[in-house]
Formats: C-alpha cells, structure tokens, sequence
C-alpha cells in the first residue's frame, strides 16, 4: 500500500494468483486497495479484469491468474497457451498422475500446475526454456481468449 501513495505513480497493475482460493485472494487485496482509499470495489472479481480510476490515487488494475474466474496460478494460465492439438500435454499429465498414484512426486498437489508445464517444457526441443521465450519461440500459442483478455486488460489499464 505504501508504493500507492507515491506522488509519482499514475498507474499500478497488480498481477497475482488466485491459488487455491479466488474469493480470498480478492478479498485481500480489496482490503488492502480500501486501507488507502479506494472505494467503489466490486464484491467479486471481474471476469475481464479490474480497472478503475479515482481522483487523487493511482488508476488501478487487477488481474488474478489463471483468469480472474478460476483458481490456479500462472502456470495454469500459461496451460491453456499449450496448442490444442499437443500430443505431449497428455503424456506430461499422465506421467504426473503416475508419479502421484505411486506417491513418488516430490511437489504438493497444491504445485502441480507448476510441475506440469515445466515438464511440458522440458520436453520440447529446447528443454528449459522459460515460459515467456517460449510465446515469443511459438512453442505456445497467444492467440486464443485467455491471453486476449489479459491483453486487453493491459492495454486497457496503461492506454
């Protein structure tokens, strides 16, 4: 809440997951969003994201990973940027359900979003390679709804 009341701050985007429980999530940062003055917050999140402007304070954004509307976090999001037709997607979620029926996975449950698509990328033809190089190398695609929205809201938000 501090960097909001920095004189020079016109505009603040906040990306964070939602993790395991969205509401929650919203919740505190809605809490912490009236602490320094805001007002005018919606009970529920925004499927196309939040974006608000209020005289005196910064113009506002929110985005909660996957897509403002589930639970998860960015690996998730970055889950639905795997084409459609992979034939890998379902052999890492295979090997993971293996791993996990003979309880040998060294994740959480709560992890494995995170676990997925890092084997999935693992697996490509440069292993390891980050996701954001991998939408830039078109390993994923960025041309469906989820990334949209979340360009949209980006744009929207710094326009």
């Amino acid at each position: 809440p501090i960097i909001l009341k920095d004189v020079n701050l016109q505009t603040l985007g906040i990306v964070v997951d939602a993790d395991q429980d969205l509401q929650a999530r919203w919740q505190g940062i809605s809490d912490k969003l009236k602490s320094v003055g805001y007002d005018n917050i919606p009970k529920n999140t925004c499927a196309e994201g939040w974006i608000y402007e209020q005289n005196e304070l910064p113009k506002i954004g929110v985005w909660i990973m996957p897509n403002n509307q589930l639970i998860g976090e960015l690996e998730d999001f970055v889950a639905y940027l795997i084409p459609d037709d992979d034939q890998l997607k379902d052999k890492a979620n295979e090997i993971l359900d293996e791993l996990e029926k003979l309880e040998i996975n060294g994740y959480n449950k709560d992890d494995r979003s995170k676990a997925f698509i890092h084997t999935w990328l693992a697996w490509q033809k440069e292993p390891g390679r980050p996701m954001g190089l991998s939408i830039t190398a078109n390993v994923l695609k960025y041309d469906n709804e989820i990334i949209q929205a979340f360009i949209n809201w980006l744009n929207k938000l710094y326009q």
